[in-house]
Formats: structure tokens, C-alpha cells, sequence
């Protein structure tokens, strides 16, 4: 029995024989040491197939970067509303400021990890659910119906009137020294519960906490406009906008998108989440006030095809992928076929799960958020590629673009934000109406958008 639970050296041996008695073995550890596992599975007809010529396509304008931020949902969220602003006033190119959303975003996750903290004051500190709380509780990352919440709330600024910082571009040392306080602030107000300390008392001490927060935050990233003066010429130098805003006026007037017409939808092909029906997240969200996030779980080919019908209408698609499966960074490629992992290693490491495995196995989640900006059809108006914004600056992949084909779509594709008129009417009722399944805080469903 010991021989069965334990590596024998018999084992090794075998193993050792196994490998050596196959020359593509050989030739595969001679490839993979000297450049990489990806170097040496990267299909090169991969690229030939992912050419950037599309049937449906959005034009935008300068590539934004993200640099060494986890923002890429704000970036994808922002750069669905400058294309607005872009078309509406003719622009070359625009920007939103990221740094605005950032400050906002870092604010309202402090308040509501603080009064998740009081809602667990009865929880063993080192029980699940605390823990999971404690453990990076202002990170970057984010969901649509987040940003959502950031606007209504904030509004939003052109990048001239918040520009980046040292902090916003890398935001590494403010998130671990804001998430040090932070949890230096559950602990009083663990403590001092325990002590006897009544619930206003604690929510005084909140609130002061708060005041501590704003001013790292103001330290780091400067103080957001409550104001700022606009000239915007269009592509024939025209003066096409010019005033005095508040950041509410200004998305009211240049951006126009009411953000309420918008829905999230995510495919989860698990037992625990029947489609067709809505979930939440707990101890999901931002902004206290606003409640959390709210997903209809539909098949993949609903989610692609109500994201044509975006496209066809002229507007761009915020979407949450797997980004880093199947990828060929460099080149800006998503594809399934671009890496041969299984044949590399000769037997099935990519396919030894499927979509809905990877989610319940802890394989797969969504880590990156970024925009459909166009698609090939094939002649029964199927889709065989999609055209991607990504938030990386215009020297990655193909001048900032990258392509996603739709074999990979059917993989790692987990969610798409698109208005509720190309719903259908019982899909819509659900949305609207339906009590949603509460999913548990470290649900799959329940990650944050933060490739970097």
C-alpha cells in the first residue's frame, strides 16, 4: 500500500523510460527549455487567421494604457463612453481621465470593506468569510455594474482635468499601504465591539476612519475637480464644446449614455446556475448605497449574438474574458488554436477540462475586461472573429488591437454588457423582476476584472 501512495524510485524509472522512448518528447524539452513553454506550442498559422480586416467594425481613437494599474474595467467602461464623445463631436481622438474613477472607486471600496467589517462583527475573525474579507479588500479590479454606480454617482472628467499620476500608472505601493490601514481598521473596530463599544460609536469611528482614507487618497492621486473648463475641437479644428462643467454636466452632455439602459450578462454553464435566471454576489460591490451586481446567466451564442447586434448599431461592447488562456500576448492573439499545449506535452493538459470545469475546478475565471469593437461573419452570418480594444497602449499586439476568435469566445468569454433593447422580452422580465440567486463572495462569477 505505502508502494502505491508514494513516488518510488521504480516509478521514476518508468516514467524516465516512457519519456526518453518518444522522440517528440525529446525534441519538445529541447524546444521548451531553451525558449519557453509558449514559444515553442505557438501555432504560426494562428496569425494568418487572425488578420485584422472585419465585416462589422467601430472606429476608435488613440490607443489609452493602462500601465501598472488593475483598471482595465474602468479603461474598458471609459472607452465605451469617449467613443460617444468622439462621434458626437467629430474628434480625431479623446480620453476620460482613469484617474478620476480610481480616486471615486478606492473611496467607496474602503466604506464598503468598513461596513462589511461591522457586518461581520459576530464572525470568527479567522473564519472564511472574514478572511476572504481581510484579504485584498480595495484591489484594483472591478465589474461593469461597479463602474455603473461610479458614474451616477461621480460623473466623469476628461483626462485634462485629473491626469495620471505616479500612483495611478503603478498603483502597487498605494494599494498595499492603504489595505495595511485598512485592516489596522478592523481591527478597532473589532476590538472595540468586543469591548462593548455601541453601533453609533463604531459608525463615528467609520467615519473618521473615512476622513484618513480621503486624505491618502488626495496624497496619492491628487484632489478630484468638482469643476473644470472644457474646449474641444473637432477633426477641422472647429471649436465643436466649450464651458464651465461639473463632472455630472459633463456626462450628461458630452457623453450622453444612460447607463441604466445597460445590462450584464454572463455565461456560467454550471450545475449551480440554470440559465435564463439572475444572481448576485455577496459582499460584492462599491458603492454602499447602490447595492451590488446584478448578472443574467444566458448560453455563450445569446451573449455573441445581442453583442452583434451592438456592434451593427454602431456601438462598442464591454466584455470579461480569461484573457491569459490561449494567448499570444505579443502578437494580440486569442485563440485556441494558437498554442498546441497538448501536443506539446502529448497528452491533454488545455483539454483535460471543459468550460464548465474550469469554472467549477478553480481553473478559470474572469481577469481581464476589454471592448468588442468589430466581427467577421462567416455566410450564414455566424461569427468567426472579433475585433478587441485592449488597455495596454499602442505598442501591444497590433497597434493596441487585439483579435479574438470565436472558438475562443465559446471558452473564456464570461460576460458582456449590452443596452436591454436587444434582449428579449422574457429575458428582460427576468432581469427586471426576478429575486437573484445570492452566489457565494468567492464565486467564479464573483471576480474582478485586474489583468495588468
Amino acid at each position: 500500500m505505502d508502494e502505491l501512495r508514494s513516488v518510488t524510485a521504480d516509478d521514476v524509472a518508468a516514467a524516465r523510460a516512457g519519456f526518453l522512448a518518444e522522440r517528440a518528447n525529446v525534441v519538445a524539452k529541447n524546444a521548451v527549455t531553451a525558449s519557453g513553454i509558449r514559444a515553442a506550442a505557438r501555432v504560426p498559422e494562428a496569425l494568418a487567421a487572425n488578420a485584422l480586416t472585419f465585416d462589422v467594425e467601430v472606429k476608435q481613437g488613440d490607443r489609452c494604457d493602462q500601465e501598472r494599474s488593475g483598471r482595465c474595467w474602468m479603461f474598458a467602461s471609459l472607452n465605451t463612453m469617449r467613443y460617444r464623445v468622439i462621434r458626437r463631436y467629430n474628434l480625431k481622438t479623446f480620453e476620460l481621465s482613469q484617474a478620476y474613477p480610481l480616486f471615486w472607486d478606492k473611496l467607496e471600496k474602503c466604506n464598503w470593506f468598513l461596513e462589511n467589517i461591522l457586518d461581520t462583527l459576530d464572525e470568527p475573525l479567522d473564519g472564511r468569510l472574514v478572511s476572504y474579507l481581510l484579504a485584498d479588500p480595495i484591489c484594483d479590479g472591478g465589474q461593469w455594474d461597479m463602474f455603473r454606480s461610479l458614474v451616477r454617482k461621480y460623473g466623469v472628467v476628461p483626462k485634462a482635468a485629473m491626469p495620471e499620476t505616479a500612483c495611478s500608472r503603478n498603483t502597487r505601493d498605494m494599494d498595499k499601504y492603504l489595505t495595511r490601514y485598512l485592516r489596522g481598521c478592523a481591527r478597532r473596530l473589532r476590538e472595540s465591539a468586543s469591548a462593548g463599544v455601541g453601533t453609533e460609536d463604531l459608525l463615528a469611528m467609520k467615519k473618521e476612519m473615512m476622513g484618513d482614507v480621503y486624505s491618502l487618497l488626495v496624497t496619492c492621486l491628487g484632489e478630484p475637480p468638482a469643476s473644470f473648463e472644457v474646449r474641444l475641437r473637432d477633426k477641422d479644428d472647429e471649436l465643436a464644446l466649450s464651458g464651465t462643467f461639473t463632472p455630472q454636466e459633463f456626462f450628461s452632455t458630452a457623453v450622453g449614455m444612460d447607463v441604466d439602459d445597460y445590462v450584464s450578462l454572463i455565461s456560467a454553464p454550471t450545475a449551480d446556475k440554470p440559465f435564463g435566471h439572475v444572481y448576485t454576489v455577496s459582499r460584492l460591490g462599491n458603492v454602499v448605497e447602490d447595492g451590488g451586481v446584478r448578472y443574467l446567466n444566458l448560453p455563450v451564442e445569446r451573449l455573441k449574438e445581442v453583442a452583434i447586434a451592438q456592434l451593427r448599431d454602431g456601438l462598442p461592447v464591454w466584455f470579461g474574458c480569461d484573457v491569459d488562456q490561449s494567448y499570444l500576448r505579443d502578437e494580440g492573439v486569442m485563440d485556441t488554436a494558437a498554442l498546441d499545449l497538448d501536443g506539446l506535452f502529448g497528452f491533454p493538459v488545455e483539454g483535460c477540462l471543459s468550460r464548465a470545469e474550469r469554472l467549477d475546478y478553480g481553473e478559470s475565471l474572469m481577469t481581464h475586461a476589454m471592448v468588442l469593437e468589430g466581427v467577421n461573419l462567416d455566410a450564414d452570418g455566424r461569427p468567426t472573429l472579433w475585433k478587441v480594444e485592449n488597455s495596454w497602449g499602442k505598442d501591444h499586439g497590433r497597434e493596441g488591437f487585439d483579435t479574438l476568435s470565436d472558438a475562443w469566445f465559446d471558452e473564456y468569454v464570461y460576460q458582456v454588457v449590452v443596452d436591454r433593447r436587444y434582449l428579449t422580452d422574457e429575458e428582460r422580465a427576468a432581469y427586471d423582476t426576478e429575486q437573484a440567486r445570492v452566489l457565494a463572495p468567492w464565486d467564479p462569477m464573483g471576480s474582478l476584472a485586474r489583468a495588468r
